[in-house]
């Protein structure tokens, strides 16, 4: 079952590992107990550093996700990888990630998530909801509108993500997400901001 709330450690926001680590510390001590990181710019020798020192520095508690590369994931005993619509299909993710770990697929559209409910990933990511700033080409906003219809095409759990912070996510919640995905909203008080998402959302 998927927590309410599932921070992503975007590693473009932090310039040292040391506060890369520091900021994922905050986020389990604030309750998080699933979180995924995210790296579209380093090399692989770099993010295996920093999933290898993620596992080590955040509580057993804590299941990480990788995002994009099933490779790395394995490398770094993560418990999952997330993929994207130009990523590995989970069918080939799970050839090597095995059973057991967590596979997600991101959706734009109510036909992506379609799609994604025919496949064997474990849940369906569905946004941007709202209008994001932390993709720097984000997709057309899909609206609570969107995800109501997702979730009218899908048993898979849903987690919302894009635009969400603590004044919105009841929302998305009640339009049919199970978890909401949050980046920017956690940036400024990670560990209590983590706790105020977990305590609206009870």
């Amino acid at each position: 079952m998927l927590p309410r709330i599932y921070p992503i450690v975007d590693a473009s926001n932090f310039d040292t590992q040391h506060d890369l680590l520091a900021f994922a510390r905050q986020l389990a001590l604030g309750g998080a107990t699933l979180i995924q990181y995210r790296n579209k710019k380093r090399s692989a020798r770099q993010m295996l550093s920093d999933t290898r020192n993620l596992r080590l520095a955040s509580e057993e508690k804590v299941r990480w996700i990788m995002n994009d590369r099933a490779d790395l994931c394995l490398a770094a005993g993560f418990d999952g990888v997330h993929l994207g619509q130009d990523d590995l299909s989970p069918e080939g993710a799970r050839k090597l990630v095995k059973e057991g770990k967590w596979i997600g697929v991101s959706s734009h559209s109510v036909q992506q998530a379609i799609a994604a409910d025919a496949t064997t990933a474990d849940y369906i990511a569905v946004g941007p909801i709202f209008a994001t700033s932390s993709k720097e080409r984000s997709d057309p906003a899909v609206g609570l509108e969107g995800l109501n219809k997702v979730r009218a095409a899908t048993r898979k759990p849903l987690v919302a993500i894009g635009g969400i912070t603590l004044a919105n996510c009841r929302s998305v919640i009640d339009a049919g997400a199970d978890s909401v995905a949050v980046i920017s909203a956690l940036l400024a008080s990670p560990a209590k901001t983590v706790e105020d998402f977990i305590r609206v959302l009870m």
